[in-house]
């Protein structure tokens, strides 16, 4: 049986310290097909995840998409750019024009504009007032076996959230605290 509650990620900002793991093995995950290398001194483009690490002096975590039941972003996409398929929403390169509607739409800001970089564009090529722009977020790394910023964070500060499993978990433990109480 197909789950009928979209699974997403989230982050235990007591445990983020900021190294920014996340969100290079995001870019690499996202990048792997693009001949770009990934060593020191060898990506040739601006690197840009998925995940948006939010970092003040009191909060450290990265906020990523929710996969909305009824998502805004979706609703408002114009040319149909974003899907959902098996729970996982995600945005068809092809399709999006760039117009920002789903940026507006999305409450948590997990939507945001990159460049389309035409292959074999060098970092001091790229002007980016001149590239395209589409609109980019999580897709839970559909094309991959596992969620790479979840492997990457060296502290375990993020998880991937089933909210059927987490409902069940929390009435078991309520049900437990009720029958500790009573005794």
């Amino acid at each position: 049986m197909e789950k009928c509650i979209s699974s997403f990620v989230v982050a235990d900002y007591s445990k983020c310290i900021g190294c920014r793991a996340c969100e290079v093995a995001c870019f690499a995950s996202h990048n792997k097909n693009n001949n770009i290398g990934f060593t020191v001194g060898t990506v040739e483009v601006p690197l840009i995840p998925r995940l948006y690490l939010v970092k003040d002096k009191h909060l450290c975590m990265p906020i990523q998409c929710r996969h909305c039941e009824d998502a805004p972003c979706l609703n408002s996409c114009i040319n149909g750019a974003i899907k959902k398929e098996n729970n996982i929403m995600f945005i068809d390169e092809n399709l999006c024009v760039g117009c920002k509607t789903c940026l507006l739409a999305c409450p948590i800001g997990a939507i945001d504009l990159q460049p389309q970089y035409q292959e074999g564009k060098k970092v001091e090529q790229i002007n980016l007032e001149d590239e395209k722009k589409i609109a980019y977020k999580c897709d839970l790394c559909k094309d991959s076996e596992k969620i790479a910023c979840i492997n990457a964070c060296p502290n375990k500060a993020l998880k991937l959230i089933d909210p059927i499993d987490d409902k069940k978990r929390k009435n078991k433990k309520a049900a437990i605290s009720l029958l500790m109480a009573k005794n």
